[in-house]
């Protein structure tokens, strides 16, 4: 816990991350890739082969943006920087982690965007969903959400889960709906690659197998049949339960475009 809060006290965000409580989110993400890393290998490794199979057959590579890049342990990022001209990598926080290790590579710049379209929803400043992605990416060759789609609807839906309202909306599911479709819509219209990967459902799991709980994570949007799927245990017996585990099921399309 007292490392959590170091960590909080020292990332490098802007007061709206702090205020909207991603910067917590981060940290806590971090915690938990630490104490998981074994249960989450194989997931990262696969994830990673998505993003370098998005790479092969490119008639330019001059510009690649990770929408979601975070700690960049799901992302190959000397594989790209390798790759690209320009590797931008976009998100509400950038961790510590994810600068050191992107380090070495003087052709990869952070920029700092909130991926959701609800920062100015929820901070009062509006009664609509901004936009869902930067500028860059209408310039990029190579765009990746990485692991980002189920992630993006998470403190919105709490939010409004906790006023009641937020601007227009007051149902949760059409709210986290909408920013997945918004992201989704948003890519599509993009005439770089997409190389998409998320997590659409988590089951809740007992030391038996069985499923006792199962959760849409992406508020019933379909990206459509995916070229890849493998399952992530998230968290591990011992980690959100003695006796029970929770596993999510991960697609990936080094290509993607809408069905």
């Amino acid at each position: 816990m007292l490392l959590d809060l170091a960590h909080w006290l020292v990332q490098p965000a802007p007061v709206a991350a702090r205020r909207l409580g991603y910067v917590g989110e981060s940290v806590r993400l971090a915690s938990r890739s630490r104490r998981c890393r074994a249960a989450w290998a194989p997931h990262l490794a696969a994830a990673k082969d998505a993003v370098r199979a998005a790479i092969e057959g490119l008639d330019r590579h001059d510009t690649a943006v990770v929408l979601g890049a975070g700690l960049l342990d799901d992302v190959p990022i000397d594989t790209l920087a390798t790759a690209f001209r320009r590797v931008v990598l976009v998100d509400a926080v950038h961790p510590w982690r994810g600068r050191w290790r992107a380090r070495h590579h003087r052709n990869v710049e952070r920029l700092t965007h909130d991926l959701s379209g609800t920062q100015d929803l929820l901070l009062g400043r509006g009664d609509a969903l901004g936009p869902a992605l930067p500028d860059i990416c209408r310039e990029a060759d190579l765009v990746v959400s990485a692991n980002l789609l189920s992630q993006l609807p998470i403190l919105p839906v709490a939010r409004l889960e906790a006023a009641g309202r937020l601007g227009p909306w007051t149902d949760a599911d059409a709210f986290g709906h909408g920013i997945v479709a918004a992201h989704l819509d948003a890519l599509a219209g993009l005439p770089a690659r997409i190389c998409l990967v998320t997590d659409r459902d988590e089951t809740e799991e007992a030391r038996d197998g069985r499923a006792i709980a199962r959760i849409d994570l992406l508020y019933g949007v379909d990206p459509g049949p995916a070229p890849r799927a493998w399952d992530w245990v998230l968290a591990p017996f011992g980690e959100a339960a003695r006796d029970r585990r929770l596993v999510h099921r991960v697609s990936a399309w080094p290509d993607w475009r809408p069905a």
